[in-house]
């Protein structure tokens, strides 16, 4: 069952609004153009809409066009302020010399203003309006630059965190200004009195598919006497403002939506919102202790919440809600892609940890009782299963499985930890600082015993957190060497022992001085090596640091070969490309310059030289961290890896070999569902350890990995790919697409999942 809360984003379409545009696709089809009846009728409905629009916006005058939504209207806004202010410089008048914006503005305003300003040759400063802790802007820093500001962009309600602006205070800060004012409603229509006609709000843009209108639908307001530069012209539709065809199935649609508003028997009351508000963030709060909400209730959206759990990851919390049916997001659907932290929370000034960890979970106005109810329920739940499997801030039941090797990433760096499940002894290996807090409760919920903590060499961008590690830990449960040296390993010992494995160490100086392989065994014999930033998928440590020993690596890279040979797995400390592990036979393949540092061809000097003139200003990471090498491109990065549903569950009906890995989380696993699909667990945090087994296998078995949404899956199945394993797929499109019965949805209609 899905219990749809991320209606920030964008909501279902109101049964009343499908009603209204399948009438106008099947009945009132004219070309409101036409001055037939056809015509006309299709005229009056749209004429209608636009008075509906009026009544519900407090906007009897000004123009309000339909657009194709807020992305649109912004844009023509924005092109009819910057055209106006270059008319007015073409005939030798000044104008002002700034562009302002909203610092938490959605990327579409700041985009646009960029766009335009460089395409007319305005080449004005533009400069983002701070704003406080609380989301909102900072009105003394506004009134002081607005002088000099020919347009102000600010939105009446953010998408992320729901903040309310102060559309009275600004408009108190531009009283003197000459600018135009783009006030962006998206969030707000529905939710808050804008009263443009009482305002001095020049544009405003709005989209139906965020109130329960279909996608492709929208508004432009613009205040009379505004100038207007249409974005599209043709036919002279809108009054000539916006060119092509009216989108009449949308705007029968949105009319719908407007009437509902009007008639205030569909959509709960404030009172209602800010209740059902109350009790999800009660749900919240026992589910995981600690909660962070990122905005105040006071002067937000009731129907926003955008909060943090001390840690958790964003990602780890959207995946377990996803598993529990919980639609929610990480912030603007526009950037779920993007990996990085939130720069509304950013701009705000919240902790990192805060603006890397955000979720926001947002509900719509016509939610019932029931979704809500089934919602809270759902999040409790959430917080029981992560301490079931040993997730959250404090564990439940026995002790938590330890698997044989584990790994955590932080923005590319790698750490592991390699433990002994009948001992529960453990072996950290290059910690984090990142992590210390995150480590010190894994070990604790899994009644481990540290019995090392190693780094691979000294670290350039962080002094080493094995001691702050330590320091987490009860007493019990530190089993350390007395005598240690400076990466952790005990004095005088040849090997630290972990029940059916041990470790034993290579120095390769390189990286650094003091660089060191781990080279872990069990009773078959080696098995994988720790190598440090030595040699990474796609490229070779660099070696400019002032702790480098760049004459020794050509060197030290032959004592690897020799240790470990071409085909063992190597671990590296960083691993910017999801690759997990990697082979001096794989990497001589994709670096020329190892493979004749190897062959000899490339002597140690030559080797050198050519690493450095390869470092050279090397740029930072995608993480905007130190970048540990210089990267090779690597073609299997694009290869195609997905399989479809279809013929994954062809292979599987004619009993064809198919090797099925699913790569969820243990918590994701028991929180949700794979269907029909039985598939060995192998959650991607312990994948490495299961990588020399598959490595195993005949090459034309195939492994198809699955996951969620098919992203993870597919990070594993070119993992194997570039480890030699040509038959290794991801299923396309993950569990999601996976088909499983209908379910029925409290509070809504039956879907498919």
């Amino acid at each position: 069952m899905e219990i749809y809360l991320d209606a920030n984003a964008t909501t279902p379409v109101l049964p009343q609004a499908r009603s209204a545009a399948l009438a106008v696709m099947s009945e009132t089809f004219g070309n409101p153009s036409s001055i037939h009846g056809s015509g006309l009728r299709a005229r009056a409905l749209l004429d209608q809409v636009r008075a509906a629009a009026r009544r519900v916006l407090g906007a009897p005058s000004g123009q309000l066009m339909f657009t194709s939504g807020a992305t649109e209207g912004i844009q023509t806004a924005v092109l009819s302020a910057l055209h106006a202010l270059r008319q007015r410089r073409v005939s030798g008048e000044s104008i002002p010399g700034q562009l302002l914006y909203g610092a938490t503005e959605h990327k579409a305003v700041p985009e646009a203003l960029r766009h335009w300003n460089a395409l007319l040759g305005l080449n004005l400063e533009i400069r983002a309006i701070p704003v406080g802790i609380d989301g909102r802007h900072d009105r003394g820093w506004l009134r002081a630059h607005a002088g000099d500001a020919g347009l102000v962009c600010t939105m009446a309600a953010n998408n992320e965190t729901g903040v309310i602006s102060d559309l009275d205070g600004i408009a108190d800060a531009l009283a003197q200004s000459p600018a135009l004012w783009l006030v962006d409603g998206v969030q707000a229509l529905g939710k808050l009195p804008l009263r443009l006609a009482e305002r001095r709000i020049d544009y405003a843009p709005f989209s139906g598919h965020k109130l329960y209108a279909p996608k492709g639908i929208g508004l432009l307001y613009v205040r009379e006497g505004a100038p207007v530069t249409p974005l599209l012209t043709g036919g002279g539709q809108e009054g000539a403002s916006r060119a092509g065809t009216e989108n009449m199935a949308g705007i029968a649609a949105l009319g719908a939506v407007l009437a509902a508003l009007e008639a205030g028997d569909v959509f709960a009351s404030g009172d209602v919102l800010r209740a059902q508000r109350e009790r999800l963030a009660d749900a919240l709060g026992e589910a995981f202790p600690g909660v962070v909400f990122n905005a105040p209730f006071d002067c937000s959206l009731p129907t926003t919440l955008n909060f943090s759990v001390p840690g958790l990851s964003a990602r780890l919390l959207l995946d377990l809600f996803d598993a529990a049916g919980l639609r929610v997001s990480g912030g603007s659907a526009c950037s779920a892609a993007k990996a990085q932290p939130s720069y509304v929370l950013q701009a705000m000034g919240l902790p990192a940890w805060q603006t890397a960890s955000a979720v926001r979970l947002s509900f719509g106005a016509a939610d019932t009782p029931a979704l809500i109810d089934e919602a809270c329920a759902r999040l409790r739940d959430c917080g029981e299963m992560l301490r079931a499997t040993c997730q959250g801030a404090e564990a439940s039941g026995a002790a938590g499985p330890l698997d044989p090797l584990t790994r955590f990433v932080v923005d590319g760096a790698c750490c592991y930890v390699v433990a002994d499940a009948q001992s529960r002894r453990c072996v950290v290996i290059d910690p984090l600082p990142e992590l210390t807090e995150r480590l010190a409760q894994w070990i604790s919920c899994r009644q481990g015993v540290l019995a090392a903590v190693l780094d691979t060499h000294s670290h350039g961008d962080h002094v080493s957190s094995a001691q702050s590690l330590i320091d987490a830990l009860a007493p019990a449960q530190v089993d350390l060497f007395p005598v240690r040296d400076g990466l952790g390993w005990p004095a005088e010992a040849a090997i630290v022992a972990l029940g059916a494995h041990r470790l034993t160490r290579l120095h390769i100086p390189g990286h650094t001085q003091d660089s060191t392989a781990y080279l872990l065994h069990d009773a078959q014999g080696l098995r994988l090596a720790f190598v440090g930033d030595m040699v990474m998928p796609g490229a070779l440590g660099r070696s400019d640091f002032e702790q480098s020993a760049p004459h020794s690596f050509a060197a030290s890279l032959k004592t690897l070969e020799a240790a470990v040979g071409p085909h063992t797995l190597l671990l590296p400390a960083h691993d910017y490309d999801n690759f997990f592990a990697t082979t001096l036979s794989v990497e001589c393949a994709a670096h020329p310059l190892l493979a004749g540092a190897l062959t000899g061809v490339v002597d140690a000097q030559a080797f050198a030289m050519e690493k450095a003139a390869l470092e050279r200003n090397l740029a930072p990471t995608e993480y905007q961290t130190l970048a540990c090498g210089a990267r090779t491109a690597c073609a299997l990065a694009m290869e195609n890896v997905e399989l479809p549903a279809e013929q994954v569950r062809e292979q599987l009906r004619t009993g064809q070999a198919l090797q099925l890995i699913d790569v969820r989380e243990a918590f994701e696993a028991r929180m949700g569902t794979a269907g029909s699909l039985d598939a060995e667990p192998v959650p991607l945090s312990t994948l490495v350890g299961a990588l020399p087994r598959w490595g195993a296998l005949a090459a034309d078995v195939p492994l198809v990995f699955v996951c969620r949404s098919g992203n993870r899956s597919a990070q594993a199945a070119r993992a194997l790919r570039r480890l030699g394993h040509a038959q290794a797929w991801s299923l396309a499109g993950g569990l999601a697409l996976w088909p499983v019965d209908a379910q029925a949805v409290p509070g809504g209609e039956a879907l498919a999942i």
